[in-house]
């Protein structure tokens, strides 16, 4: 074995183009379906853990419809300005397994402090939505229900912005922030929370009393939606049917929609986002499978013909190989050996550099990294398998070259 395995080497070694254009096919397939299936993995396990930071038995009524982009980030379509306090005080009734609500209102914002300026989204709301998002702040606290009801002028940064505003999260405690030219008190800086399944940085907002922006700052009547927490196990199945068709009816019934007109609003879980984006990505992995099969013939294809003219040009080799006392048996593995080689070098090089590529999108993408051992060894495996298969025909006739015919040559 060791000298069929020395004796495959060398002549590989001797034709390199050959033998680097066969593995050129396994290699491609390897990269494509080791990369393409890791990053798929890897954008799965991030929508998984954007759903676990959208908060525990989250139940969303948002204001418009709603839509998937292309990045799989959530989209609101035309602004709906129906939606009211009201309408989420009734679902906060209706809605089978609601345990708590809170109703919020969503714009983007210029705000300053003595040392800088910059951007924000704002997210107007009561102070039941830290335990509805499981979201919290790390320094200091959040708004009060009487700051709520007084329509005092205070904010919650997010760990960005106050950063941004203050240099430190720290100096932002007690700090004066400006809405325009509203001076509002800084309470509290939000813990380092990320993106959302929406695409939103969490920690590019800031928060405030909905009764302060409603009054003081937008003077608005409607908002953007409602945050509702369910009761555990009503997040899916039968009871999750029964949350969604009894927010439909509630608010089609506020908002006087006729049967066959579209919903003003649009209804949604963080499980239910989840699989939206799985869908989404289902088409990623179908995409990645088809380009791996084909790389993966492709190289079979490869093979085959390199394997076929390497038999043509060492008949000499097996005809004295034979005169010698080799046998059939082991003319045929030494031929499938090679074949072999050529085809699990492509395949493991091929994995080397779909770990590179996972490790780049992983370090430079954001996204959690993912290293599936089943996967890179059933590819190694595949890429090996269709070397051997594509070497069995060249084997075979390297096989049957007799010596009579060799030595007439």
């Amino acid at each position: 074995m060791f000298l069929n395995l020395r004796i495959a080497v060398k002549s590989l070694a001797v034709h390199k183009l050959r033998a680097v254009l066969a593995m050129l096919g396994v290699f491609l397939g390897a990269l494509a379906f080791t990369g393409v299936q890791h990053v798929s993995q890897a954008l799965e396990r991030k929508a998984e853990l954007e759903a676990e930071k959208m908060g525990p038995s989250l139940f969303a009524a948002i204001a418009g419809q709603v839509r998937f982009s292309r990045g799989g980030d959530l989209r609101l379509g035309a602004a709906q300005r129906n939606f009211t306090i009201s309408d989420a005080q009734a679902l906060a009734r209706g809605v089978p397994s609601a345990l708590s609500m809170a109703p919020y209102a969503s714009t983007s914002m210029p705000l300053r402090s003595a040392e800088a300026a910059t951007k924000a989204t704002l997210i107007a709301t009561w102070p039941e939505y830290t335990e509805i998002r499981d979201f919290h702040p790390e320094m200091g606290r959040f708004f009060s229900p009487d700051e709520v009801t007084d329509r005092d002028k205070v904010l919650v940064l997010g760990r960005d912005i106050a950063e941004r505003l203050f240099g430190r999260a720290e100096a932002a405690l007690g700090g004066t922030v400006y809405l325009y030219r509203a001076d509002f008190q800084v309470v509290g800086v939000m813990e380092k929370k990320g993106r959302d399944l929406a695409g939103d940085n969490q920690d590019e907002q800031i928060f405030m009393p909905l009764s302060t922006y409603m009054r003081r700052a937008a003077n608005q009547d409607w908002i953007s939606g409602a945050f509702l927490r369910l009761a555990p196990g009503s997040n899916q199945g039968p009871a999750l049917n029964a949350v969604m068709d009894a927010a439909r009816v509630i608010l089609r019934e506020r908002h006087g929609l006729r049967p066959g007109q579209a919903d003003d609003f649009t209804l949604l879980t963080a499980r239910q986002s989840q699989d939206l984006q799985f869908q989404a990505l289902e088409l990623v992995h179908t995409l990645g499978l088809i380009a791996s099969t084909v790389c993966f013939g492709v190289g079979g294809m490869g093979i085959l013909s390199i394997m076929i003219l390497m038999v043509r040009a060492r008949r000499m080799e097996i005809g004295i190989r034979r005169a010698v006392g080799g046998k059939r048996s082991q003319i045929l593995g030494q031929f499938l050996l090679e074949s072999g080689l050529m085809a699990g070098t492509g395949g493991v090089l091929g994995v080397l550099a779909g770990l590179l590529l996972t490790t780049a999108v992983s370090v430079f993408g954001g996204m959690p990294f993912v290293l599936d051992p089943a996967l890179l060894a059933g590819t190694l495996a595949a890429s090996t398998l269709i070397g051997l298969l594509a070497g069995s025909y060249p084997a075979w006739q390297a096989a049957r070259v007799e010596i009579l015919d060799v030595l007439r040559i």
